[in-house]
């Protein structure tokens, strides 16, 4: 085996981001894939003109459209490394990917790396969100995104896996606060459904990572969402943005980091959850009725 990495990109819309992202692959994946939902904008071109296979594609939802280019796009490396348009690798990360499929042993089969968010231009460090792991990185032919309408991770079907520690995968969206508002109340609809399908057993409990407080990031995740919904609504994002920013220091990221957790740690979860008290007043708090809507439009 060669330990060759193809990159999988989706875009929609990206040219403010997407030739950062490839330019910080370079070097480091021999294949770069993006498959765009039919942007509007200059995308497209920008990502062909650096050497990115494009394929267009219509959108579903993220595990779909990605799932789709893992099984459809004519990759040939040995490994797939999962990045978003508007994320890019720093401080080494990739050259220790690398270094760390050379070494590994032939049954890992998944790497974590380390993201950090970036917002407002300043790296966020604290409230629990550095350094926070990903699964990002894994062999050809035993992973793929799990399917779920948020919150969606890459589930490795067998092996082990391990963490590189040396690098970043930096999150840094550079579109303002306009944009940002509009796309958390398009995933807040997003996670109200997956929530309430969670809530009355709908999600792909089969396919999913596996809630376990004792485990890796991605369960001991779905473990703590597992217990957020359970939590009285209205009042869980008040305990989600109290424990963020008082008790895990998220205050020390300034200003920055105080308009991030106010409006990711309280309004847009608080949003979340007024979305879900509308569903379940619309049918009358009828659990048969909610349950009939949420398999009709997410399920079907």
């Amino acid at each position: 085996m060669n330990n060759t990495i193809a990159a999988i990109v989706l875009t929609k819309d990206e040219e403010k981001h997407i030739a950062r992202c490839i330019e910080s692959l370079k070097g480091i994946c021999e294949e770069v894939f993006v498959i765009d939902c039919f942007s509007t904008d200059n995308t497209k071109v920008v990502a062909e003109s650096l050497g990115a296979k494009v394929y267009q594609h219509p959108w579903k939802n993220y595990a779909t459209q990605f799932n789709w280019g893992l099984y459809n796009c004519p990759i040939t490396a040995d490994w797939v490394w999962r990045i978003d348009a508007d994320e890019f690798l720093d401080n080494g990360l990739g050259q220790s990917v690398r270094k760390a499929i050379s070494k590994c042993d032939d049954d890992v089969n998944g790497i974590y790396v380390r993201k950090r968010i970036d917002f407002m231009g300043r790296p966020l460090k604290h409230g629990g969100w550095y350094p926070s792991y990903h699964l990002k990185v894994w062999r050809r032919g035993h992973g793929e995104c799990e399917n779920r309408w948020m919150d969606e991770h890459i589930c490795i079907f067998d092996g082990r896996v391990i963490t590189v520690e040396q690098g970043d995968q930096v999150d840094a969206n550079l579109n303002d606060l306009t944009w940002w508002m509009n796309k958390h109340n398009g995933y807040a609809t997003r996670e109200m459904a997956d929530m309430l399908m969670m809530e009355y057993g709908l999600d792909a409990s089969s396919q999913e990572v596996m809630p376990k407080f004792f485990g890796t990031e991605e369960q001991r995740k779905r473990w703590l969402k597992v217990k957020y919904i359970k939590a009285p609504l209205f009042i869980r994002p008040f305990i989600n943005f109290t424990i963020r920013y008082i008790f895990k220091a998220g205050f020390l990221d300034g200003k920055e980091g105080f308009v991030w957790h106010f409006l990711q740690g309280f309004s847009y979860r608080f949003l979340v959850d007024a979305k879900i008290f509308e569903l379940k007043k619309r049918f009358g708090f009828d659990d048969n009725k909610i349950k009939a809507y949420l398999k009709k439009t997410y399920l079907s």
